[in-house]
C-alpha cells in the first residue's frame, strides 16, 4: 500500500559520514555551509543533506543548484542519481525537466544551473542546496534565500558546499562576518579516510601539481588570498629561464590564443613531467593561416608530429564559414609534416585552475621546478613578470597592455590539457579539476 503524501518515512541509508560530515547533518542552522578542500567528501554531504531534507519534508519541494549547467548535468546530478541508486531509493526522474520525484514521499526535487540568478524567482521552497558556492554569484544566494518560505514544511533549510576561493564572497556570510541563522563546517584534510585508504600518497602527489598557495587553498582547505598581485608568482628568471634545443625525438607543441593583434603562440616539447617552451610566434595583425607559415619556416623538417593547442574559441565559424583549427589543418595537410593531432577542449577551463596549473609548473608546493622556457622568449618572459590580476578579483588584467596574458593563455592551455591531476578520488573517478 502507497504511504500518503505528507507522511514522514524513515529509511536506511548506507553512509558512514566523517566527522565533518557528521557535524554538518547535525547543524540546525537555517542556513549551513560545509568548507573543505579537494576529497573531503563535500559532494557526498551534498547529497546526503539533500536526500535527509527530502524526507523530512515530505510532500514539499526542494533545489539542488551547480554555478552552470554543465556541472550540474556531469558532477552534481550524476553523484545524486548515483547515491540514490545504490541505496535503492524509489524515485522517478524527468530528465527534460530535471525534476526528481522521490516516490516514498511525494517530494520535489528540481535540479537547476544557478548562473542565470533572475530565473530563480518563483515557487516557495522547503530546502535548497548548492554545489560549489564559491563558483556562484551572490545573488543566486540571496534569491533562493528569498524562495525558502513555504509554510508546510516541517524543516526549511538552505546549505551549501564549497573549496575555499579566497576572502570572497562566502568567506565574508559565513565566516569573517558571519550572518545570524548562518553555521559553517570546516572539514579538514587528511580527514577522509576513505581516500586515503585508497591511495595514500594522495596528497603528496597533488602537492606536485600545484603552486604553494593553491595547494594550500585548494588540498588543505586554507582561506588565502591567491588572487593578489601578480598571477604567475611561481616564475622567477634564474629558475625558470635557460637555453634550449630541439629535441627532433619528441613531437613539437604549438599552442596558440587566437587574436588578430597580435596573433600570439607558443612551441614547447614536453619530455616525462618537464615542459620546455622553446619559441614564440608574436605577429602583429596577421591571419591564422599566415601563422601557419610562419610556424613553417621556422620548423619545416621536423617528423617527430605535431601536437596543437588552443583557446576553445578557435573552433567557431567565421565569416568564411570555417574555423581557426580547420584552417590549421587544412594547411598542414600541405605539407610534409608527418602526425598533426589536436587537443582542444570543448570550453576553456576556468582561469583560476589553467593559472594554477602553471604556476605549479614553475614551482610546485613540493618545490620541483619542471617548467622551463628558452630566453629567446621575451614577450612570454614579460607575461610572467607582469601579468597582474585586478584589484581584489581574481580576474586577470588584461585591459593594462594589450600585448600581455596573450602568449601566458596560449602556454596555459598546453599546460592544462597535459599536466592536469587525475588522482581518482571521493566516490567518482572524475579528473580533479
Amino acid at each position: 500500500m502507497e504511504r500518503p503524501v505528507g507522511e514522514t518515512k524513515y529509511r536506511e541509508i548506507g553512509y558512514s559520514p566523517l566527522p565533518s560530515q557528521r557535524k554538518f547533518h547535525s547543524s540546525n542552522a537555517r542556513f549551513k555551509g560545509f568548507s573543505g578542500p579537494i576529497g573531503s567528501g563535500k559532494s557526498q554531504a551534498l547529497c546526503q543533506e539533500a536526500i535527509r531534507l527530502s524526507y523530512l519534508n515530505p510532500g514539499r519541494q526542494g533545489l539542488i543548484g551547480a554555478p552552470t549547467y554543465p556541472m550540474l548535468r556531469d558532477a552534481t546530478l550524476t553523484s545524486f542519481l548515483e547515491v540514490i541508486g545504490e541505496n535503492g531509493l524509489p524515485h522517478e526522474y524527468n530528465k527534460s525537466e530535471s525534476v526528481l520525484v522521490m516516490k516514498d514521499t511525494g517530494s520535489r526535487i528540481y535540479f537547476r544551473s544557478v548562473d542565470d540568478f533572475e530565473r530563480l524567482r518563483g515557487t516557495n521552497l522547503a530546502w535548497f542546496g548548492l554545489d560549489e558556492l564559491t563558483y556562484t554569484a551572490e545573488e543566486a544566494w540571496l534569491r533562493l534565500e528569498g524562495r525558502l518560505r513555504d509554510p508546510k514544511a516541517s524543516r526549511l533549510c538552505g546549505f551549501a558546499v564549497w573549496t575555499p576561493k579566497g576572502f570572497d564572497w562566502v568567506h565574508r556570510r559565513f565566516i569573517r562576518h558571519r550572518v545570524d541563522g548562518y553555521e559553517v563546517v570546516l572539514a579538514q584534510a587528511f580527514e577522509n579516510r576513505f581516500v586515503l585508504d585508497k591511495i595514500p600518497d594522495f596528497y603528496e602527489r597533488l602537492k606536485s601539481s600545484y603552486d604553494p598557495k593553491f595547494f594550500e587553498q585548494e588540498v588543505l582547505g586554507a582561506y588565502l588570498n591567491v588572487q593578489a598581485g601578480v598571477v604567475y608568482s611561481g616564475f622567477n628568471r634564474t629558475r625558470n629561464v635557460k637555453a634550449m634545443e630541439v629535441d627532433t625525438r619528441l613531437p613539437l607543441y604549438w599552442a596558440l590564443d587566437f587574436n588578430v593583434d597580435p596573433m600570439s603562440s607558443i612551441v614547447a616539447q614536453k619530455n616525462r613531467d618537464e615542459v620546455r617552451v622553446l619559441d614564440e610566434i608574436v605577429l602583429s595583425r596577421a591571419s591564422t593561416t599566415e601563422a601557419c607559415q610562419e610556424f613553417h619556416d621556422r620548423y619545416p623538417n621536423h617528423q617527430s608530429g605535431i601536437v596543437i593547442y588552443g583557446d576553445a574559441s578557435g573552433q567557431r565559424l567565421q565569416t568564411a564559414g570555417t574555423t581557426d583549427y580547420q584552417i590549421i589543418k587544412e594547411y598542414f595537410r600541405q605539407t610534409a609534416y608527418r602526425g598533426l593531432k589536436f587537443r582542444v577542449p570543448p570550453s576553456n577551463p576556468s582561469v583560476r585552475e589553467r593559472v594554477a596549473l602553471v604556476n605549479g609548473k614553475l614551482l610546485s608546493a613540493s618545490e620541483e621546478v619542471t617548467l622551463f622556457t628558452d630566453p629567446r622568449c621575451k614577450a612570454l618572459i614579460m607575461d610572467f613578470e607582469e601579468v597582474t590580476f585586478k584589484p581584489d578579483s581574481g580576474v586577470i588584467d588584461k585591459d593594462k597592455d594589450p600585448k600581455r596574458t596573450h602568449l601566458s593563455d596560449a602556454l596555459g592551455y598546453l599546460v592544462w590539457q597535459e599536466c592536469r591531476p587525475t588522482v581518482a578520488f571521493g566516490e567518482q573517478g572524475n579528473r580533479l579539476i
